[in-house]
This record gives structure tokens, sequence and C-alpha cells, in this order.
């Protein structure tokens, strides 16, 4: 997890953030595509790190909107990015 050094409160906003996104994964039984996430206000390079370090999953789905199919992807908690949140909120 990088820490900037520029902002005074850097240290603690990165697990603050990574907090806020599992709490939102875990309340979706079926999870958020990446462009919810964005709206959220959510990086895809925040997403790319819960992924690496095995704290969501991303899955290609194909959905029809207007119509037309499309492809997305959903992003979802995994058992140990809950249990890690689980560890947070205590």
């Amino acid at each position: 997890m990088a820490i900037h050094r520029c902002r005074p409160d850097a240290t603690i906003a990165v697990p603050i953030l990574t907090r806020r996104a599992l709490e939102l994964l875990a309340g979706s039984r079926y999870g958020y595509t990446k462009a919810i996430l964005r709206a959220h206000g959510f990086s895809m390079d925040m997403m790319v790190e819960l992924v690496k370090a095995g704290l969501a999953t991303t899955k290609r789905e194909r959905m029809v909107a207007d119509g037309r199919q499309t492809d997305v992807v959903r992003v979802r908690i995994t058992d140990a990015g809950r249990q890690a949140l689980a560890r947070m909120s205590k």
C-alpha cells in the first residue's frame, strides 16, 4: 500500500477508501460494475489493488442496454475481503 507524503492525512486516506469500497461491495449480492464504482468515486487503480490483494474479484459479463449487448466487468468482494472488512470494523 503506497503512502503519499505530500498530504498530512495521506496515511489514513488509503485505508478509509479501502474500507468504503469493501463496505459498498459487501452490501451487494452481485457486486458492482466498474462504471458504478467510478460513480461512487473509486478509481480503477484502487479496484486493481483490491483484486491483486485477493479482497475482490472481477468477472466479465454480457448485458443488454438499450436493446444492445455490451460487455461489462463486475467487481465482487471475496471471503478474504469480508474478513478484512470485519478486522477493520473492530
